[in-house]
């Protein structure tokens, strides 16, 4: 199950390594203004956040993908110490994503399904 649980978790970091891209390389891009629903007013008012937001998917990614490196490699404790915290985060963001706008739904489920699941399998496997 950890090989399953570590699979999801790199995947959620993939999926936040995307994010990333978006926030803060492509943010005026008219296709990232499309994936976010902001005019080209809002994109340039808001690139310097997006620019910063962009960052905390990237080390969030970088955090989940070297607890998976390091639970393969070398330590299975660090490692999932490190995907767990990872991964909690992810969650919990897309959790406040929604919470705080019911519109962001489908962009709060890409963000913390996949993470809900490695969290998921992690627990499973840390059961046997």
């Amino acid at each position: 199950m950890l090989v399953v649980a570590l699979v999801f978790a790199i995947l959620a970091a993939l999926t936040h390594v995307y994010i990333f891209v978006l926030e803060s390389l492509l943010w005026t891009a008219p296709k990232t203004r499309a994936v976010f629903g902001t005019s080209e007013d809002e994109a340039r008012a808001t690139r310097q956040l997006a620019f910063n937001q962009g960052f905390y998917n990237l080390f969030l990614a970088v955090l989940v993908a070297l607890g998976a490196v390091v639970a393969l490699a070398a330590d299975d404790t660090v490692g999932r110490t490190l995907v767990v915290a990872g991964t909690s985060c992810m969650v919990l963001a897309g959790l406040v994503l929604v919470l705080s706008d019911r519109t962001k739904l489908r962009s709060a489920l890409v963000q913390l399904v996949t993470p809900a699941v490695a969290l998921v399998a992690l627990g499973v496997d840390a059961l046997h």
